[in-house]
Parts: structure tokens; C-alpha cells; sequence
């Protein structure tokens, strides 16, 4: 497809975007744009990899809103039918419908094509680095939740449920995207650094709340 295309594309997922948060027009972005390296360096098919990445949470904000229990099912439903009216190549609906259905971290789906690994792994970098700090503590804000309560543990499990505290969210998820978690050689070896990248962090925060710096 033309560039073009994904350029109206994305207008298109604007409308379905937050302006804040952890999820707005920024962090689509980004999976979009890793997708774009990780379908390139795995020789995966760039048409279905780019437009899933830009409508993967298109019905993220219908699951904010209480009107759908899970965002990924439903924004593969709502993605067909945003292709369907769009010249996008009729044989390749399904296959992008079926990596947003499968992108979702909670749900534990295994990928079964190429495609899929792909959009798995790009929307899970962006749960690590030096951006996913932002995103946690941008997203608890947003929720009222507080940074770090020490008498909160975290719990030992994610199921989707909010965490007491962003610090305690790192600990029940995002170190859980470790690096052999991933699907691809080429995301393994960028999620090896933003993983570390993460542990550095947590340990520099507790260092300094524990009064050790």
C-alpha cells in the first residue's frame, strides 16, 4: 500500500484516540513505527503488520468507558470494519483483525503467524523503557493512584486489575515482560536493554525512598 493510505489511516484512528494517559495518538505511534522495523528485519508482510499496528487499540477507549469488557476483540471487530470501506486488499482483513485480537498482553494469546508475533512484540516494548516509566505514571495520575505506598505489596500475579500503586504495577507486570517473553530475535534485543533500563530505575527510586541516597 501507498504511503499515503496509512497516512489517512492514522487520521482515521485519531478520532478514536485519548488526548492523555497511556494509550493516546503517541504510544500508536510508536508501536506503528516498530512494527515498521520489526516486519522489515523478520520478513513479515508490511501492509497487514503497519495497519494493525495503527488500529490495535481502536476500541481501547470503549474498555475505558465500561462499554466492552476487552478492547482487543472488539477493535478487531471495529478494524474490519474500518478497512472494509478503504481500498485496504479484501485478503488481508482477516489477518489484521487477528493480530489486534491476539496483541492483547492480559489475555495470553499465543501468535500463530508472523504478523502476529509481530504486533505482540511492538506494543510490548513499548511497555518497557524509558517511555513505559512515563507511561506508568502518567496512566496511575490519570487514575488517582499513588506512585509508591510501601505498605501495599505487590501482588505475585496481573489479571488486567489495577495495581495499589504505579511502583507496584512495574513489579506485577511490566518485569514480567522479560526478554525471552518475546516473539522475534529483533525485539529480543531491544527489550534487553529497555528491561534494564527499568530494573536501573526501580532500584535507583527505592535507593532514594529508603533514605540509601
Amino acid at each position: 500500500m501507498e504511503e499515503t493510505f496509512f497516512d489517512n489511516l492514522r487520521e482515521i484512528v485519531k478520532g478514536f484516540k485519548e488526548n492523555g494517559g497511556c494509550h493516546e495518538l503517541s504510544h500508536t505511534d510508536r508501536v506503528y513505527n516498530l512494527a515498521g522495523i520489526l516486519a522489515e528485519k523478520e520478513g513479515a508482510d508490511s501492509d497487514i503488520t503497519r495497519a494493525a499496528a495503527l488500529l490495535h487499540d481502536v476500541a481501547r477507549m470503549k474498555e475505558e468507558r465500561g462499554e466492552v469488557e476487552c478492547h482487543a476483540e472488539e477493535g478487531a471487530k471495529m478494524a474490519r470494519e474500518i478497512l472494509d470501506k478503504t481500498d485496504f486488499p479484501q485478503q488481508k482483513i482477516a489477518a489484521v483483525a487477528e493480530c489486534i485480537r491476539a496483541h492483547r498482553y492480559s489475555s495470553g494469546l499465543k501468535a500463530i503467524t508472523i504478523e502476529q508475533e509481530i504486533i505482540q512484540d511492538a506494543d510490548r516494548l513499548d511497555a518497557l523503557g524509558a517511555v513505559c516509566i512515563a507511561r506508568v505514571f502518567s496512566y496511575g495520575g490519570k487514575k488517582d493512584r499513588p506512585i509508591h505506598a510501601p505498605e501495599l505489596k505487590p501482588r505475585g500475579f496481573y489479571d488486567g486489575s489495577p495495581a495499589a500503586s504505579s511502583i507496584n504495577h512495574f513489579y506485577e507486570k511490566i518485569l514480567k515482560i522479560r526478554t525471552e517473553t518475546f516473539n522475534t530475535e529483533t525485539a529480543r534485543k531491544i527489550a534487553e536493554h529497555r528491561y534494564k533500563f527499568v530494573e536501573n530505575y526501580l532500584k535507583e527510586f527505592l535507593d532514594e525512598c529508603g533514605g540509601r541516597k
